[in-house]
């Protein structure tokens, strides 16, 4: 049963390495999504479970203790998933080499050290931003059956396409867009995040429809209320930070 959630957003600058002299424009982004940290430590999960976007290589699960980097930002810093893992031994310890963090997990892996977490097990979720709705409610209804105390760190960023400069450049839809996502999550409407339209999401380059869906998925019929705790769009991408408990 999902017994509280957090939603950041991902983007590398808000690693102050990373940003390096813009640092301080994502200050009140970087406290927020601490203090939304705060509410799944608060909620004594019996384990944590991080969504974020990912491209084809970095789709799927990826165990406590993966690593991810910076390094291809020119910055000399590599991350962990929590805790490194006890290593597996006899019949079942997995040969498999161990895949790199993609960004958005890298990003919660952060925060996640930021925090200090070791309050609970982690695992890591790459999900496709095309990954279809149907899909992405799958994937929430079996997170939410992994343990008795399941919390989700839900990484992603919300439309990059409010502003001439930004990636996107500017579409009038974007503002509508995100302010939708915005009440959604402030209200923890279940129906509106999993009602939102992947297809326009795409256009909007909206890296976190996808995971803010399989949020909506787990946490159907677990009666949390949401906060939300940060809304603004600096480089004309939006970044929203709530928190659900």
């Amino acid at each position: 049963m999902l017994v509280a959630a957090a939603v950041c957003p991902c983007p590398p600058l808000l690693v102050p390495d990373v940003a390096a002299g813009a640092a301080p424009e994502l200050d009140d982004a970087r406290t927020a999504s601490v203090d939304a940290l705060g509410v799944l430590a608060a909620a004594r999960p019996d384990r944590l479970v991080v969504v974020g976007p990912a491209d084809g290589v970095g789709h799927g699960p990826h165990p406590q203790g993966a690593r991810g980097s910076f390094r291809g930002f020119g910055v000399a810093l590599d991350v962990r998933l929590g805790p490194e893992r006890a290593p597996r031994l006899g019949p079942e310890r997995d040969p498999s080499p161990e895949r790199e963090l993609p960004l958005s997990l890298a990003v919660a892996a952060w925060l996640l050290a930021r925090t200090g977490w070791a309050d609970a097990p982690i695992e890591g979720l790459g999900v496709p931003e095309t990954l279809a709705p149907e899909r992405c409610a799958e994937t929430g209804g079996e997170i939410r059956s992994r343990a008795a105390r399941v919390a989700l760190l839900v990484m992603g960023d919300a439309s990059a396409c409010r502003t001439v400069k930004a990636p996107g450049y500017l579409d009038e839809r974007a503002a509508p867009f995100d302010a939708r996502v915005a009440g959604a999550l402030a209200s923890a409407d279940v129906a509106a995040l999993g009602s939102l339209d992947a297809a326009l999401a795409h256009e909007l380059r909206a890296s976190g429809r996808a995971p803010w869906q399989v949020l909506a998925a787990a946490a159907e019929g677990a009666d949390l209320t949401g906060t939300l705790l940060y809304e603004d769009a600096p480089y004309g991408v939006g970044y929203l930070v709530a928190a659900w408990s």
